[in-house]
């Protein structure tokens, strides 16, 4: 408790500047609802509610864009995170965020120098014959500067921003202290998980603030691809790459963002659309180690049509078992058969309790919609975005890993499209998917599946006779419970309630019926306008039998119904 008191006033100042650009951005209807406001003036700091810009008559996702821009590169790959997940958010708003640009003004080199000479231990004039003070590019976490080593090879250096740890930090720690809240006091943003979302960021900008993390994508990637002469991927410098900075081989040739420039080179547009795709498809299905953001602006174009990859940050990861549900999805997709597609989305929502009737129901209206498309009019990024729909519909929550995949996909399908109109990822897909399924039915690999199966058999029959000994033990020291969990139990009581009630109303209606008819027949006594006391009483009694009648006819009809 003192540690999270501590770190909520160190954290304070931080959470007042966020708290004020919310509230510019015409946000402070959600610093109201998550409590954020009170903490604050509770501190004594002063919130100028008033103090509202022109994007307040924006929408709200665009609001939220802005704000993120202005709160700096935790919120900028936040959103850019968030921007994938169309499982959590509706298109608009992940379209929106996607337009998050981690660009911004450069540090001045006099500040990024001192970084450069403690990640090498050296002066940079004793490994760099010449370094500009310049940057080439300038990113929200690093920049890059180019330069040359003492033997004239060019390369680049990517720096990462100074004490930019620092505020990542305190940011993290309140994106945390928020999730929690959120999940803790808003049940409507439960299903949304937060905390389990927030983790997953954490993870995340982690991996792209260490810089020696992505040297060692880089060379996983080299690896991966050292057979393949039309791919190349840049050299690592491990004796001067630490978390701080890496130095790369420089590439030179036609950024993937001018077609022109790719005309004029004599390039063939269709043909790198095809190697580029084919490339991304076997980091995916092959490797399960794949570029998470294939964008033009990461691909450099060389002469023989070969295809330069940079910018290894942002990577995602597939285990076989991942990538075997993903291949039964694709060629569930490509087949338009909706039976393996239902049986990958029920794998995928786990533990959580969804309508199975409705989701098959939905994946079926699914593939009716594509099944009398011709296979050249296939869109697999169009579908995909159905598919990340229907998931979000349900409220399936997907892994981070699949969330990438899907947008790599999509990002690569329009890349393909920007250099061939004719571009059908479908049939770059369907050589990888027979490949896949080929070797999953291998006698060598259904031998080694079957024996992994039996190892796993004979050892779950090896610990029957300690298990059964343990279960004893907790026995005679009347430490064994058993819980029992059926399922609509509560449903089932309140049946058989109503049941008890109906029937405790049907027996007291007929000792009413009974007990009228026997008053009726007393004619002596006192009246009442003139008609005998016990004649108006069992009158009386036969108006709330007939009542109670009506009660149960229709309580029985109800329920027959329900």
């Amino acid at each position: 408790m003192p540690e999270a008191a501590f770190s909520a006033v160190r954290d304070l100042p931080r959470l007042h500047e966020i708290s004020l650009v919310f509230i510019r951005h015409g946000l402070g209807d959600l610093v109201r609802r998550v409590g954020v406001a009170s903490i604050l003036e509770r501190a004594g700091t002063i919130l100028h509610w008033g103090e509202v810009s022109r994007s307040a008559a924006l929408e709200p996702q665009q609001r939220l864009r802005l704000a993120f821009e202005e709160l700096g590169p935790t919120f900028v790959k936040l959103g850019q995170m968030l921007s994938t997940r169309e499982d959590l958010l509706p298109p608009k708003w992940t379209a929106e965020l996607a337009q998050l640009h981690a660009a911004v003004a450069p540090v001045p080199f006099e500040q990024i120098a001192p970084v450069i000479e403690r990640a090498l231990g050296s002066a940079p004039d004793a490994v760099f014959a010449d370094l500009e003070r310049t940057p080439s590019g300038s990113a929200s976490i690093a920049q890059v500067h180019r330069a040359r080593l003492r033997d004239g090879r060019a390369v680049v250096l990517k720096v990462r921003r100074p004490d930019i740890e620092v505020k990542v930090d305190a940011d993290l720690r309140l994106l945390s202290h928020l999730a929690q809240f959120i999940e803790g006091e808003l049940p409507d943003a439960r299903r949304y998980q937060p905390v389990r979302v927030v983790e997953e960021f954490r993870r995340s900008l982690a991996r792209e603030l260490d810089l020696a993390a992505e040297a060692h994508n880089i060379e996983r990637f080299a690896r991966n691809f050292r057979d393949d002469p039309y791919i190349l991927i840049p050299h690592v410098f491990p004796q001067w790459t630490s978390s701080a900075m890496n130095v790369q081989e420089a590439i030179d040739g036609i950024g993937g963002e001018d077609v022109a420039a790719i005309e004029r080179a004599g390039l063939d547009p269709k043909l790198l659309a095809q190697r580029g795709v084919d490339a991304v498809l076997k980091m995916i299905l092959e490797d399960g180690f794949f570029h998470a953001d294939p964008h033009p602006g990461n691909v450099i174009y060389l002469p023989g049509n070969r295809i330069a990859m940079i910018d290894f940050g942002m990577v995602g990861r597939l285990s076989p078992a991942r990538r075997n549900q993903i291949v039964d999805l694709l060629s569930g997709i490509a087949r338009r058969d909706s039976e393996p597609m239902l049986e990958v989305l029920l794998d995928w929502a786990g533990e959580d309790a969804i309508d199975d009737e409705r989701l098959a129901a939905d994946v079926d209206e699914l593939v009716f919609d594509y099944a009398d498309l011709p296979l050249k009019d296939l869109r697999v990024g169009a579908l995909i975005q159905r598919i990340t729909a229907l998931v979000r519909e349900h409220g399936i929550v997907l892994p981070a890993d699949l969330t990438l995949m899907f947008k790599a996909l999509i990002t690569l399908e329009g890349l393909g499209r920007k250099y061939d109109p004719d571009f059908r990822l479908v049939d770059r897909l369907q050589p990888f998917l027979e490949r896949a399924l080929a070797a999953r039915y291998a006698p060598a690999e259904v031998g080694r599946r079957g024996g992994a199966n039996l190892a796993q058999f004979l050892g779950l029959l090896g610990s029957v006779p300690r298990d059964v000994a343990r279960l004893l033990k907790d026995a005679r020291r009347g430490r064994m419970r058993v819980d029992i969990d059926l399922k609509r139990l509560d449903s089932f009581v309140r049946k058989l309630d109503n049941t008890i009630d109906r029937i405790t109303i049907g027996i007291m209606t007929a000792s009413v019926v009974i007990g009228s008819s026997i008053v009726m027949t007393v004619t002596s006594g006192p009246q009442l306008f003139g008609i005998p006391f016990f004649t108006v009483l069992g009158l009386l009694g036969y108006v709330l039998a007939f009542v109670n009648s009506v009660w149960i006819i229709v309580s029985i009809w109800r329920s027959r119904r329900d």
